[in-house]
Parts: structure tokens; sequence; C-alpha cells
């Protein structure tokens, strides 16, 4: 098994992503599969181009991507992605869309097609605050999320797909008073969980346990 985990990079004015830092510091092997990593850039449609280049180019059984949520409290897995794209700031080629639909022949949402009760719970147990999330936003955390689903739904019927957001990282709350952070180290060691669970659960129904959050 082969999973393609993604990250960002900075954008807002941020010195680092949170998302990508976490990533690069993933083993190669988690539970027996192969990880694959890939950095994207904080662009529609180009990260989507991107994204699916490396799912022909490396033959992937399952994609996260991971993204940055500042102000959230611990790591969200994403349970659904929906067909708009409304950016409260620039993307980094200066891109704000407003209102705009994603793929026209796509439905209104996707749901997460990956075990994401699981990955919570896995995340838990090893001492790490996670929950589901019931919206990833309308900026390229969302994109990606839906466009990777569309893919997923259109070209790569055999993949599963969805995406996690983590909180920012520790050192970018310096001048933030107020904001929550997690270390960089627990945010990987979350992410690594979520990926076992992923692994032991890909072939299996998720949990059948109640979980989410309105954000």
């Amino acid at each position: 098994m082969k999973i393609l985990v993604t990250g960002f990079d900075p954008f807002d004015g941020e010195m680092m992503n949170p998302s990508m830092e976490a990533v690069k510091r993933l083993p190669k092997i988690i539970n027996g599969a192969k990880v694959e990593t890939l950095e994207l850039p904080t662009v529609f449609q180009v990260a989507a181009k991107q994204c699916r280049d490396a799912i022909l180019d490396r033959q992937v059984d399952a994609v996260l991507c991971v993204g940055q949520a500042g102000g959230r409290d611990g790591i969200t897995l994403e349970r659904v992605a929906i067909n708009l794209d409304d950016a409260r700031i620039p993307d980094n080629m200066g891109q704000q869309p407003l209102d705009s639909i994603i793929q026209a022949d796509g439905p209104a949402a996707y749901f997460s097609t990956l075990p994401i009760k699981a990955m919570v719970q896995a995340i838990q147990e090893v001492g790490i605050p996670a929950s589901i999330s019931n919206t990833a936003g309308t900026f390229v955390c969302n994109h990606i999320m839906y466009q990777t689903l569309y893919m997923a739904a259109h070209e790569f019927p055999h993949l599963k797909a969805g995406f996690m957001h983590i909180p920012f990282m520790t050192e970018q709350v310096v001048d933030k008073p107020g904001q929550p952070a997690m270390d960089l180290a627990h945010m990987t060691k979350g992410l690594e969980a979520a990926l076992h669970a992923l692994v032991d659960y890909y072939d299996k129904e998720d949990l059948q346990i109640s979980g989410g959050k309105e954000f």
C-alpha cells in the first residue's frame, strides 16, 4: 500500500506552514505502508494539478492532504468538502476567487472517503487533541480536498482521499496572544497515528461512533 501525504507552503505572511513541517518528519514506512510526501503551493488550481500529477506518477492508494487552520486547538479530520472557492485572502499567486464553483459538473459536496473516526480515535489514543470537523472552509484547503475527491470519482476509482487540519505551531503564536498552538513533535505524532489507522481501516468500515464539531 502507498499513501501520498501533502502539506502546503507558507501563506498569509507566515514564515512556515506546520502542515509541511509535520509531513516532512514522517517515517517512510507506517504500519507497512509506503509514505510518499509532497509540498503543494497554496494556490488554487495549481495545487490540484500537482497533486494529480503525483497520484499518476506514484500510483498511490490513498491521499491525505494536510493544511493549517490557525485558531483551532487540536488536529481535525475534515468530513466534507464543498464545491466552492470563496477566499478571505489572496492565495500565493494573488488569486482571490469569490463565490466560484470548483467543478461545473461536480456535486455540491463530497464526503471524505478516509476512515476519519478511526483516525481521530487513534490520535486521541496517543494523547493528542483531535476531532472531526464539518467545515474545511472555502480557501485552498477545501479546494484541494474537493479536487482530490473529484479526481477519485472521475479518474481513480480505487483512490481514497481526505483532509486534515492542524493548528498553528508554537513558534507562530509568539505574536498572536490568545491563539491556541501545538508543538511540532505532537503534530507529527498525531499525523503518524492517523496514518496508522488509515492503513488498519483501509478495507474496513469506519468506526461507528459519534463525532463532529461545527467548525
